[in-house]
């Protein structure tokens, strides 16, 4: 007599399937599938159960609920680069069971999130690195509204398989990429997992989400809007929000800042995100209070104003940094670049005053008989966070890397003495020093004006021989005019 595996209200035929395809002598419907799922570890055992057609039997089993989480652990092994079975999946409707099993499980219990995070898991190997129509398929059955629910579950766990499927679809299709970006429900989306990886994890915790957040704001244009949705509503019934800065748009920020700065020279902050941002650094100064900063730690310092400000700056300084402008014009003759851009906002105005309103490093007060902790004077702010003044410097460095125009400016300004006074070391501010030298080395790289200031500047005592020295240029008096002048020191 032909053996019979238990399983009470499981269809006869998916049974005696999964008995034949385990060529197992078992008669537990459990021990089965974990046969299965050891046999589907391997590229081989996932092969050979793709040549016998088991993968449509195990949708059949989700319904009955037998054993629902082992279950979906074999589905997930089944599709893990198995392309046959990817396609079965598809053409027996697993996206539509699944959409309709996971509709149930978005509750509290472990268990049903343990359901949710294997979902979504068999999912994202459906739709990496796969075809077309696999992602669409997935697509169409879970956007907007499964997506949105499994968005708002607050755990890394759903998160991350979720962001990895968004970005697959995302990555795959141009018209769905549309749809996540341009339409208020798709961002709307992203913001629910930026909102839970933010609460439970860290920037770098989930990687897809990264990715996520490159393509939408680095890559593509709609940072702002995704920015715009992670201010808290205040009125749910009118849809009023509340202008001030959330922990989120600060997590936004830190991991848009960790992509350019990873990314530098590989991609290019869109310009009218790069403006957003500088709208934002200008927000941020206008509410903050710099008379009543005392705590001086690293970024992030817990206080989402002046986070926003440091990763602003900090983003600011990156999508600045690279090529002259002549050598970016070599592209594209008739482009505005990002710098260009920033730069018609009033960017140097805005951070040589910055720069004049901040107490002046600790190696100056030193030189002065102060205090390193007392300010010059009641009217000088300190950095409100630990390397503000070293980011400012390092974006005016970057700005007038060949670009005589900010040379000038600087110059006219009556901006070149406050630079030099930069190139010093600062309690607060780690490679000040460094950044201040660079700065001085662009403004005066080419530009003969700013050169015969500096060098007049040097004969009165003003500036230090040895800071000029250590990016090579020295002091010499032209013996036809009889001024200083700066020269290479070879």
């Amino acid at each position: 007599m032909e053996p019979k595996l238990s399983g009470g209200g499981v269809p006869e035929e998916v049974l005696q399937s999964l008995l034949i395809a385990s060529d197992s002598s078992s008669y537990s419907l459990e021990d089965c599938l974990k046969f299965l799922l050891e046999s589907s570890k391997t590229d081989s055992g996932r092969s050979d159960l793709a040549s016998k057609s088991i993968l449509p039997y195990i949708l059949r089993l989700l319904p009955s609920r037998h054993y629902l989480n082992l279950s979906l652990k074999v589905l997930r092994n089944l599709c893990a680069g198995e392309v046959s079975n990817q396609i079965s999946f598809v053409e027996h409707g697993g996206s539509a069971i699944l959409s309709d099993l996971l509709a149930e499980k978005t509750k509290t219990t472990e268990e049903d999130l343990e359901t949710v995070r294997l979902g979504l898991q068999v999912l994202a190997n459906v739709v990496l690195f796969g075809q077309e129509k696999r992602q669409r398929d997935v697509w169409f059955r879970f956007f907007p509204e499964r997506f949105f629910s499994i968005a708002k579950i607050r755990r890394l766990e759903t998160c991350d398989p979720l962001c990895m499927i968004l970005y697959a679809c995302f990555d795959g299709c141009s018209d769905l990429a549309s749809q996540l970006c341009r339409i208020s429900v798709g961002l709307t989306i992203v913001a629910e997992t930026i909102r839970t990886s933010s609460s439970v994890g860290s920037v770098d915790d989930n990687y897809w989400l990264k990715l996520l957040v490159s393509r939408i704001c680095v890559e593509d244009h709609c940072f702002l809007q995704l920015f715009s949705k992670l201010y808290k509503v205040v009125d749910t019934v009118l849809g009023h929000r509340d202008e001030t800065f959330t922990s989120e748009q600060v997590f936004l920020l830190r991991m848009v800042s960790d992509i350019a700065n990873e990314r530098i020279g590989k991609v290019s902050i869109p310009k009218d995100t790069a403006c957003s941002i500088l709208g934002l650094f200008k927000q941020s100064l206008d509410v903050f209070d710099f008379a009543s900063s005392s705590e001086r730690s690293e970024l992030p310092t817990g206080s989402t104003i002046v986070d926003v400000m440091g990763y602003s700056l900090v983003i600011i300084r990156d999508a600045c940094a690279g090529g002259s402008l002549e050598e970016l014009n070599k592209e594209n003759k008739d482009s505005v670049d990002t710098v260009e851009l920033l730069l018609s906002s009033g960017l140097i105005h805005l951070l040589l005053d910055l720069l004049r309103k901040l107490d002046p490093p600790t190696t100056i007060k030193r030189a002065q008989h102060q205090s390193p902790s007392s300010s010059s004077s009641s009217s000088l702010n300190p950095c409100p966070y630990r390397g503000f003044r070293r980011d400012i410097v390092s974006v005016i460095g970057n700005c007038a890397y060949r670009r005589k125009e900010v040379q000038d400016e600087i110059r006219e300004r009556d901006g070149l003495f406050l630079m030099l006074q930069q190139c010093v070391t600062d309690d607060d501010n780690p490679f000040l020093r460094e950044w201040g030298l660079w700065c001085v080395r662009n403004l005066l790289e080419g530009n003969l004006e700013n050169q015969q200031v500096v060098a007049e500047l040097e004969i009165q005592g003003s500036a230090d021989v040895p800071k000029l020295r250590q990016i090579g240029l020295r002091v010499e008096i032209d013996p036809k005019t009889s001024r200083p002048k700066l020269v290479n020191d070879t």
